[in-house]
């Protein structure tokens, strides 16, 4: 049974003990001729979550712990010399996997049954050409060791389906009939799914912190395997990067960050006062007409498609740079660069900024306005010193917003400024930038535990702690200059 089929099962028996519950505290009030402490739903609420609730964490439990622990079982039975590089076994297990996969879809198609399955590791190299027809697909063939790990890891996984299946209809069945044996009428039953409630609203406060938790984790653990690989001062210090998978790599992360920096300013540079010249004149001193075709139409560039914004910086942008601007004024002759990064992702920023800026001067009080006006001032005058400073919070965090959104930019960077990780101040010039890197670094046939692919963490780390010292200082001007009012 896959957990879809079980998670439905759990959610039927909870459907039943809501009306089992239900039925029993009328039935109960009727027979004592009291009155129900609270509505009869409550308390069939009550049996259906205590049916649900064990069991979905219990199955949640098991699905995290059972593969991790497969997999220790398992990775500690194969040899060192059965993996080429013992820092590859990682990868190894990998493999076991995904066989142990394949072999179970072989099975349920009917190519193979449990009987020949045991035949199979009799000729390993068709393993290979019968795991793919489902899919799977494999770097080489598959080596006795690692087949036999596969068949043992599948072995152990159904067993460990098969007792988790039992165990959580169990624990749905028992906890279900304990809360359905203690229905009674003067039982506070709104108040437990009141707690229930309470608990579930507070565990999804947690989720945003738990992810944070974990990403830096997960980037924190991986980036202290790479600086005991590299030196940190080289990291930090050096500007060159060229990264050689053969070994000898120079990984200096400043060409990186210049350049992350440097397009990121050209698109704020764009999107900043156009976008609140926008919400400014859309707030203010657009009608009612013009606003509701105006606004829409602005944020329709928000949902466009970021690869469709690097096409548009590859074939239109980028040759009209190239032959208008950068070649007549000999600043450069290719059509990659930071101003047709820039400038593209600038437009593609508008949006985020505009109706973030716009929702923000709406929601200052109107008596503000018509004080200012009352005294004389004009709408200009009123626009730069009651609304902007009133609502200076609200169009700071739509600029925090847009400049993440540009530091974390990867395919117009990609197809608009190039690969080219260099300094410089010409806007002309082909850079690139941290998310680029990232992306180039993890992809291809690299081994994991090498410098050249462990550094993508590193790279995220050190962007992650960049924007959070850029929002604290964002947090702090904001929290210096705002005006509140009463």
């Amino acid at each position: 049974m896959t957990p879809s089929i079980l998670v439905l099962s759990v959610l039927g028996l909870a459907i039943v003990g809501y009306f089992l519950g239900r039925r029993r505290a009328l039935q109960a009030a009727a027979r004592d001729g009291v009155k129900l402490h609270s509505l009869p739903g409550y308390y069939g609420q009550s049996v259906a979550l205590f049916t649900a609730v064990p069991a979905f964490f219990l199955l949640g439990t098991w699905l995290f712990l059972q593969p991790i622990a497969i997999e220790s079982s398992i990775s500690g039975k194969i040899p060192d010399s059965a993996i080429a590089d013992a820092g590859a076994r990682s990868l190894v297990m990998v493999d076991v996997r995904r066989i142990a996969k394949g072999v179970s879809l072989l099975i349920e198609q009917g190519d193979v049954t449990e009987n020949e399955l045991s035949d199979m590791s009799a000729d390993v190299t068709n393993v290979r050409a019968q795991l793919a027809t489902v899919g799977v697909a494999l770097g080489s063939d598959v080596s006795p060791v690692v087949f036999e790990a596969a068949k043992e890891y599948r072995s152990i996984e159904l067993s460990g389906d098969f007792v988790r299946n039992i165990a959580v209809f169990l624990v749905a069945l028992g906890f279900g009939f304990w809360a359905w044996a203690r229905v009674q009428p003067r039982m506070r039953a709104r108040n437990i799914s009141e707690t229930f409630v309470l608990a579930l609203l507070m565990g999804s406060s947690m989720v945003a912190i738990l992810t944070t938790v974990g990403i830096v984790g997960s980037l924190l653990f991986e980036s202290v395997a790479f600086f005991k690989l590299y030196p940190a001062e080289d990291f930090f210090l050096s500007t060159t990067w060229n990264p050689q998978f053969r070994g000898g790599s120079d990984l200096g992360f400043l060409p990186l960050l210049w350049g992350t920096f440097y397009v990121s300013f050209v698109a704020l540079a764009l999107a900043v006062p156009v976008g609140l010249m926008i919400a400014l004149y859309l707030a203010e001193y657009a009608g009612t007409t013009l606003r509701g075709f105006a606004k829409p139409a602005i944020e329709m560039l928000a949902g466009i498609p970021t690869i469709v914004y690097g096409l548009f910086a590859l074939i239109t942008v980028g040759p009209f740079l190239r032959d208008w601007i950068a070649q007549p004024l000999g600043l450069g002759t290719s059509s990659s660069s930071v101003m047709t990064a820039g400038l593209v992702m600038g437009v593609m920023l508008i949006p985020f900024i505009s109706s973030l800026s716009d929702d923000i001067i709406n929601a200052v009080p109107q008596a503000m306005r018509d004080g200012s006006y009352g005294l004389g001032a004009t709408k200009s005058e009123t626009i730069r010193r009651v609304l902007l400073p009133a609502a200076l919070p609200g169009i700071v965090g739509a600029f925090l917003l847009a400049a993440s959104r540009a530091i974390g930019e990867t395919m117009i960077v990609v197809m608009g400024a190039g690969a080219a990780a260099q300094l410089g101040l010409n806007p002309f010039e082909a850079m690139t930038t941290v998310t680029v890197k990232i992306v180039s670094q993890l992809t291809g046939d690299t081994e994991f535990a090498s410098p050249e692919t462990l550094v993508a963490f590193a790279l995220g780390l050190t962007l992650f702690v960049f924007t959070l010292c850029l929002n604290i200082l964002a947090l702090y001007i904001v929290r210096k200059y705002r005006e509140q009012y009463e």
